[in-house]
C-alpha cells in the first residue's frame, strides 16, 4: 500500500477490519474453555480458594473445605470460572481446582421442609426406601432422567427426586 487512491484506503480498511476480527477471536478464544455456561461441576480438592475477582492478585474471599462439593459455573475469564454454591455466595476459583464429576447436595423440599430426604431403590416414589438423608448430604451423580436421579455415597446408593438436589438442573438429563 504505498499509494493514497481510494483502492488503497479500501485495502487498508479491509486490511484493518481482518486484524481486528483475527484479535477479536484470539482474544474470545482465550476467555474460557468453550463449554457451556451455566454448568455444574465439583470441587477437586479439600482447600479451594475463592478469590474476589479473576486472578491471584484478587483477595480471597473464603476457602472451600470440602472436595466433591457441586458448584455452578456463571461466567468463565481466560483461566478463571466463577462459580455460585447452594448458598449463593459467588467467587472466583482457578479451573484446575474444579472437575466435571457431578455430585449432589442433598436439600430439603422447599414445600414441605423435610427434615430427611428419603432414597429409592428404583426411580419410583411407591418402590422400598433404601435410605433417607440428611440435608447437606453429598453424593455422587451417576444418573438422572430429567425427574430422577441415581445418587451414591457412603453407606447409600438408590434413586432421588431430582428437585431434591442441589447440583443438577431441573428436567437436565446426565449419564
Amino acid at each position: 500500500m504505498t499509494g493514497t487512491g481510494p483502492q488503497n484506503w479500501i485495502a487498508g480498511v479491509v486490511l484493518a477490519t481482518a486484524l481486528a476480527a483475527a484479535t477479536a477471536q484470539a482474544r474470545e478464544g482465550s476467555q474460557g474453555s468453550g463449554l457451556a455456561v451455566p454448568r455444574f461441576v465439583s470441587l477437586k480438592s479439600d482447600k479451594v480458594n475463592v478469590h474476589s475477582g479473576p486472578t491471584r492478585d484478587h483477595d480471597v474471599t473464603w476457602i472451600y473445605t470440602r472436595a466433591g462439593l457441586p458448584v455452578e459455573i456463571t461466567a468463565e475469564y481466560e483461566n478463571w470460572r466463577r462459580v455460585r454454591d447452594w448458598e449463593g455466595a459467588e467467587g472466583w476459583v482457578y479451573h484446575s481446582l474444579l472437575s466435571g464429576r457431578r455430585t449432589g447436595l442433598v436439600q430439603a423440599n422447599p414445600k414441605t421442609h423435610e427434615d430427611y430426604i428419603p432414597i429409592y431403590a428404583s426411580a419410583d416414589a411407591k418402590s422400598a426406601v433404601t435410605a433417607k438423608l440428611q440435608r447437606g448430604v453429598l453424593g455422587k451423580l451417576k444418573h438422572c432422567t430429567g425427574t430422577w436421579c441415581r445418587i451414591i455415597g457412603d453407606g447409600f446408593d438408590g434413586w432421588v427426586e431430582q428437585d431434591r438436589l442441589w447440583g443438577v438442573y431441573p428436567n437436565e438429563k446426565v449419564e
